[in-house]
Order: C-alpha cells, then structure tokens, then sequence
C-alpha cells in the first residue's frame, strides 16, 4: 500500500511522534510508501530544510522498508514559490509536489485570501509548473472558531462547517482555469457529497483534478466525536452521516480516487488542549476491511490503496495489499495514546 498524505512530526513535535516511529507503524500496516506533508516545525519550505527532512527519514525508510518522500510546501511569496518550483524539479521524486493549505491547520501555513492563493496560481502558471498542487480546501471567511467549545470534539463540526471545504474547493477550480495553471490539482481529504460532485464535474469538462479521502471521513460522522475520550478533532472535522456515506460510495465507485490516512499524531494533552488530527494508519486498515465486506473487488481496491496515487504522482506503483488485515491491526493498536478507530 502506499500512504502519500502523512504528517509524521520530529523535530520540535517530536514529542507527539518521531519520523523512525511513523515509519515503523506504517510498516506493521503494509504500507511501503509515504509522503509527508510540510507544515513541520521547522516547515518544509526550503530546499535546505527538506534536504535535512530527507536525511532524517533516510536510516528509518531503508531499516523498515518504507519508502519517504514530501511535499514542498507553499507560501503566498512569489520568489518562494519560485524556490519551491526549482526543488521540486531538481529533487523529484524524494519531493513529489508542492502544497497549499487554503485554510489554516495544524502550523501556520494558511495561504486564506482569494488575493494571495491568486498569487500562487498565478506564479506556478508562470513558471509552467505542471506537476501535482495538493490543497488543504477550507474557505477561511466560512469558519466560525466561536462556536468550538472545549472538551466538546463534535463542535469542530460546527465550526468548521461543510460549506467551507465546498466553496474552497470551488474557488480552487476557479482560480486554476482563470490563470491558466498547467499542473494537477489535488483536493486532499474530501469530505463531504457536494465536494464530490464538484470535483467530478470539472473533471468530466476536462480538468486535470483528483481528490483523496481518509478513514475517518469514510467510517465515522460527527456524532462519534460527542465520544470525548475518541479525540476526534480534524481538520477538516467529521461530516454527518450523509456525508460520510456519499465518500465511502465514492472510493467505491471511482469518484474518489485514492485512500489516503492525513495521520496527524498528537500528544494526549494537545489533543485535550484542542489540537486538530488523529493517527491514521490503523484506520486506513479498517477502511481496507470495510471496504472488502461491502463487495469492492480486488482491482479498485488496488487503484484505491496502490496503484491510483502512484499515477497521479507520477511515481513508481506498489502493489501489494495485506490479506492479514485483522492480525495487523491488533499488531498497531497500543501504539498511541489514544484509539479513535476502537
């Protein structure tokens, strides 16, 4: 299996995981790739800071046969897009694309103006960037971060509401043919049913676009949040059980295309304390279980765990999926402090 949205921590969070760790879980769950996403502390926004990224996950990725890639990430400085466009081509595949966050998360990467997400589109347009842009898509002006209420996991719902991925995702779009981007655009973590339909729309009128989504958006709804000692608070949240069952149709179908787990590791304090993400690994392997019991055949679900990220990356595929998915999962649990898939 391959897992190309993860967000192993080290350095200054090594504290909620180290890279040597993720790497090894990842391994007892048959995933034998990642890549890592870059709001890091430090972020991985420079050629210099990757390359030490890189050779920190160089001993972990061969001592457990896991290999590690990034993505570069953004921000709305036109000569660090320009940076991040020449490490991209110079380092490809160890970096397999570029990231924008739409909407803040976990670091302080928010690209969150319709002005300065323009600028990126503009800028890679420019440099005739044409590989993969993968986007966080929450529309900053649609959140209402009033609404959370501590200890209340269920409120990051409310607070961070569906129609703020939706009209993200549409803006993306907009911006992409308004300046003619060359490149793909990657929607990560889709979660709701009209993202969906966006997503497939533009697609069929030709659109280079895909989109991703996790365990948790496919398994779980936001009544499992009111579960406190679960800590399941992301972003972007868990939708309602109408959402939930539109994306796990959707990896069903093809109008998704991937699984990908956003494994987001935190301390059991920071996540007390607020903090948005979840492991995911092991949830990934649930996903794999729930979707062999509804009838998805083998071939999807290798496009889905293998073979349809590889495409879209442009990387080499791997093709291997666990049968002993049971055995695996008892294998990780205990791992973190918490279970959100128990």
């Amino acid at each position: 299996m391959v897992d190309l949205h993860v967000h192993l921590r080290d350095w200054a969070q090594s504290s909620k995981e180290t890279v040597e760790h993720g790497l090894h879980v990842a391994s007892m769950c048959g995933i034998r790739m990642v890549a890592d996403m870059p709001n890091t502390s430090p972020a991985l926004t420079s050629r210099d800071v990757v390359l030490r990224r890189l050779a920190l996950a160089s001993g972990p990725s061969r001592k457990y046969g896991v290999r590690y890639c990034i993505h570069m990430g953004l921000t709305a400085d036109e000569a660090q897009l320009a940076h991040a466009v020449e490490t991209y081509r110079e380092l490809f595949p160890l970096v397999i694309g570029l990231k924008m966050f739409a909407g803040h998360s976990t670091g302080d990467m928010g690209i969150v103006t319709l002005e300065d997400q323009s600028r990126v589109f503009q800028t890679l347009s420019r440099l005739s960037y044409d590989g993969v842009l993968s986007i966080h898509c929450e529309k900053e002006s649609l959140m209402h971060p009033e609404l959370l209420v501590p200890g209340r996991f269920e409120t990051q719902s409310v607070a961070r509401p569906a129609q703020a991925e939706i009209e993200s995702i549409r803006d993306m779009i907009s911006l992409a043919r308004a300046n003619g981007f060359p490149g793909h655009i990657h929607i990560c973590h889709i979660s709701t049913a009209q993202g969906i339909a966006i997503v497939k729309k533009a697609r069929g009128e030709g659109m280079w676009i895909s989109c991703a989504a996790t365990a948790h958006h496919a398994l779980l709804t936001c009544d499992d949040a009111r579960d406190g000692s679960r800590c399941l608070r992301m972003n972007p949240p868990l939708r309602s059980p109408a959402d939930r069952d539109a994306v796990f149709a959707a990896l069903a179908s093809g109008d998704i295309d991937y699984v990908e787990s956003d494994h987001a590791p935190h301390t059991l304090e920071d996540k007390i304390a607020g903090a948005g993400g979840i492991p995911g690994f092991e949830g990934t392997l649930h996903l794999l279980a729930a979707l062999r019991n509804a009838g998805v055949g083998q071939d999807r679900l290798m496009e889905l765990f293998c073979t349809r990220a590889c495409e879209i990356f442009h990387v080499e595929a791997d093709d291997f999926l666990p049968d002993d998915v049971e055995q695996r999962i008892r294998m990780v649990k205990g791992q973190y402090q918490f279970d959100p898939f128990r």
